[in-house]
């Protein structure tokens, strides 16, 4: 058995100044077997190196897209990067098939709180709704899905909730299982 390997692709547009995305990427740094990979420092210009990012997809067994949720989806960088790299040949159609069996993991952060997003709520639908192309873009690369891990009300969370949060996120990345022989 060789151990998992998990690839966290951070996608914010400013790592810098973001007080969670930039304490959840230190947290998952020296978690065993997990790569951190921040879009906007590797990629600041956005020219993605798609041949390069697919070789660190084949690498990993799972991967872990980190964002703040923006308008109802993911940060530009993100968008532009799966744009690039989620290609036809590679990740769907005809000989797409390096994603499949992979598992995919959201890590999200949202400004409003978690009341906020149900049918009553003033987003109007739940975050599992939201998240539907997110679940459609999975399913087309044969990855599997898990549940998202998803921190409400960023911007309000004290420092023992953010350390909290930190905590289980580390947790989640560290009990990603072993696959046989890849």
């Amino acid at each position: 058995m060789t151990p998992s390997r998990t690839l966290v692709v951070v996608a914010h547009p400013d790592v810098e100044k973001s007080r969670i995305t930039a304490h959840l990427a230190a947290a998952a740094k020296d978690v065993e077997n997990v790569t951190v990979h921040d879009l906007s420092a590797t990629y600041p210009d956005r020219r993605v190196d798609a041949i390069r990012e697919q070789g660190l997809l084949r690498e990993h067994d799972t991967i872990v897209f980190q964002f703040p949720w923006h308008w109802y989806s993911v940060p530009g960088v993100l968008k532009e990067w799966m744009d690039q790299v989620l290609t036809y040949g590679f990740a769907y159609g005809s000989g797409g098939d390096a994603l499949h069996g992979k598992r995919l993991r959201l890590a999200i952060s949202t400004g409003g709180p978690e009341s906020s997003y149900a049918p009553s709520g003033n987003n109007r639908f739940t975050m599992a709704e939201l998240l539907r192309p997110m679940e459609a873009t999975a399913h087309l690369c044969g990855l599997e899905l898990e549940e998202p891990l998803v921190l409400h009300s960023a911007a309000r969370v004290t420092d023992e909730e953010l350390a909290a949060h930190a905590t289980r996120y580390r947790e989640l990345l560290s009990a990603v299982p072993a696959t046989a022989g890849r």
